[in-house]
């Protein structure tokens, strides 16, 4: 539990994030996710993040993943756009243009010693012109020079970069930049700071800050620690900056999303027996929660 006084939204704040549809609005203006992800090992986070991303409103989702992953990302939801990691490029990468958002995710579903990968998590982030958010096996690529320099080099350009590692995956983070602090927000903004990022540091409670500002979730519930539920929140977080929220606020909204569809997971079943796929079936529960409040 939260020991500590930090900040949190408030209901009304929350409930105006949500994105609301303009009766004119099409499946480009509605914002593009490009989801860089699921390696022939671990095809399955592609599928979680992406079929997260559509029920949180993106809408479109273009999956890259590896070769070996296509057939079973295709075959997981048929109304995904997949291609393989050969075919990413400045091109392929969608950027952000007048009334036409977008952002990538890149992570899901990598494995974090593979060099190969580690080099296309930085092609994506050198490469993409909007939001990028580094999740999974791609923070090991951040946790390096290169990566800081990166990282770095897109907040200079006005670029937004975030990262959501859990508590292991921050302690590599802090290690690489020499940012180590005992104490979870304090750790969460160092690591905002040392990275140039936005930084979802998660756990029981959640922690998002930019360096200068530090909101805490506390909502969560252990229903959600199983493995493919970072995937999840990668995704739905993904469609928030597709769909040109404030980075900031995306990341909020985007852990307030994902605790409150596990807890109405847990309402309705065991918190032993939630699986990710549960918690995606609840994000439209969650939604509208949020917006009754």
């Amino acid at each position: 539990m939260l020991e500590i006084d930090v900040p949190t939204y408030s209901r009304d704040c929350l409930r105006s994030l949500v994105p609301q549809l303009d009766a004119r609005a099409n499946k480009y203006t509605r914002g593009k996710l490009a989801l860089v992800a699921g390696c022939e090992r671990y095809p399955g986070a592609a599928c979680l993040a992406a079929s997260a991303a559509q029920r949180a409103g993106a809408g479109y989702v273009h999956v890259f993943c590896a070769p070996e992953s296509v057939p079973t990302v295709r075959a997981y939801r048929s109304s995904l756009v997949v291609s393989p990691w050969g075919d990413i490029g400045e091109d392929a990468l969608p950027g952000n243009r007048p009334g036409k958002p977008a952002a990538c995710v890149v992570g899901p579903g990598f494995d974090a010693g593979d060099p190969a990968q580690h080099k296309l998590a930085l092609d994506v982030l050198r490469m993409a012109k909007a939001p990028v958010l580094v999740d999974g096996g791609a923070l090991s690529a951040m946790a390096s020079a290169h990566g800081r320099l990166l990282g770095e080099a897109r907040a200079q350009d006005g670029f937004p970069t975030v990262l959501t590692p859990h508590g292991g995956e921050a302690a590599r983070l802090a290690k690489a930049a020499r940012a180590d602090e005992p104490h979870a927000p304090d750790l969460a903004c160092a690591l905002a700071n040392a990275y140039r990022s936005i930084v979802v540091l998660k756990g029981p409670d959640t922690f998002v800050s930019d360096g200068t500002r530090t909101v805490a979730v506390t909502c969560g519930t252990p229903a959600l620690a199983k493995a493919g539920t970072g995937d999840v929140l990668a995704g739905i977080a993904g469609a928030l900056l597709a769909q040109a929220l404030d980075p900031f606020d995306a990341c909020v909204l985007a852990v307030e999303l994902h605790a409150r569809a596990g807890l109405a997971c847990e309402s309705r079943m065991p918190a032993l027996c939630v699986t990710p796929e549960d918690v995606i079936d609840a994000v439209s529960e969650a939604v509208a929660n949020v917006l009754a409040e």
